[in-house]
């Protein structure tokens, strides 16, 4: 047995163990009538990148699967996990193409219909604090104390210094900083990340795209963007985690998902069915992060009406 390990150990130290195989993983999905596959890749070995070095200072895990299906969430502290999971995964991914470290998170913070609530000041105040909740959860959870990479909080040019005030008592872990002004370079590192809480100015969008597009930092999170139109964020971002109530007749029958690296996935709100699933070229608005909601609107209206004709005909 002692000799057994000592040959194992050679084997290891002279390169002689190098190549792995993924464990067998294969997707079947029907859409539009079709069936599409995706089979398990051979993952060889043998150095380690600058990249995987860098990416194991987070000590991230695993997240999701490739092949792991969007599901709706039970409650708001479910819904962060799995943002925050999502985030996590998204991070992970070398940016290729055009792609660069630009991730967007976006959820309604109360579970209403939109980011606002009611519109209430009320309301306002109450989803101010649960963006902010959420934001304190997520530096947790990508730098847990005392390991992970420096956290920078960017919190909008418009907020208010209130505002700005009740971050930095509620998020510990990170830096609080406001953007009016703009941001001081010199205090960022490469290995920096970079959370922004509910931008609202085309100066903060500008920014997020700067930062992330330069390499000053080694991602820029986007956490319920607000006031933003199609020039906003750029295609090149990646929508770490969506998630929409849809609804039909006046109440939610649906919710559009997206949680990385799962794709954007329609979800009937009663029998949580998958009623169809999404790529980022197919869903995305061209040019943009923002899906088209046209077709799961569509995809939702079908499966109410196709569950009311069920129920006539019984």
């Amino acid at each position: 047995m002692i000799v057994l390990l000592l040959k194992l150990c050679l084997f290891a130290k002279c390169g002689l163990v190098n190549s792995f195989t993924t464990p067998s993983a294969v997707r079947i999905q029907q859409r539009g009538g079709k069936i599409r596959t995706t089979a398990s890749k051979r993952v060889t070995g043998g150095g380690i990148s600058n990249d995987s070095v860098a990416l194991s200072m987070f000590n991230f895990g695993s997240g999701n699967s490739k092949g792991s299906v969007a599901s709706i969430p039970k409650s708001n502290n479910e819904r962060d996990n799995q943002a925050i999971d999502a985030i996590k995964a998204a991070i992970k991914k070398k940016p290729s193409g055009k792609s660069i470290p630009l991730i967007e998170c976006e959820f309604p913070p109360l579970g209403a219909l939109n980011k606002l609530g009611d519109g209430s000041l009320r309301s306002t105040l109450e989803a101010e604090d649960a963006n902010i909740a959420f934001a304190s959860k997520l530096v947790k959870g990508l730098a847990p104390f005392p390991f992970g990479p420096k956290i920078n909080v960017f919190m909008s040019s418009a907020a208010s210094n209130s505002y700005v005030t009740k971050a930095k008592t509620k998020i510990k872990g990170g830096q609080v900083l406001p953007l009016k002004g703009g941001v001081d370079e010199e205090v960022l590192s490469e290995k920096d990340i970079c959370v922004m809480v509910t931008p609202s100015t085309r100066s903060d969008y500008q920014i997020a795209e700067k930062l992330a597009s330069s390499g000053q930092v080694f991602a820029v999170i986007i956490v319920n963007a607000f006031a933003k139109d199609q020039k906003s964020i750029p295609s090149s971002a990646t929508m770490g985690y969506f998630l929409k109530p849809l609804t039909y007749n006046s109440q939610i029958a649906g919710f559009l998902i997206r949680s990385y690296p799962s794709e954007w996935t329609v979800l009937d709100a009663f029998s949580k069915e998958v009623l169809g699933t999404f790529t980022d070229d197919e869903i995305r608005v061209k040019n943009t992060n923002t899906p088209d909601l046209r077709q799961s609107g569509k995809l939702v209206q079908s499966s109410v009406d196709q569950r009311a004709i069920r129920a006539r005909q019984l």
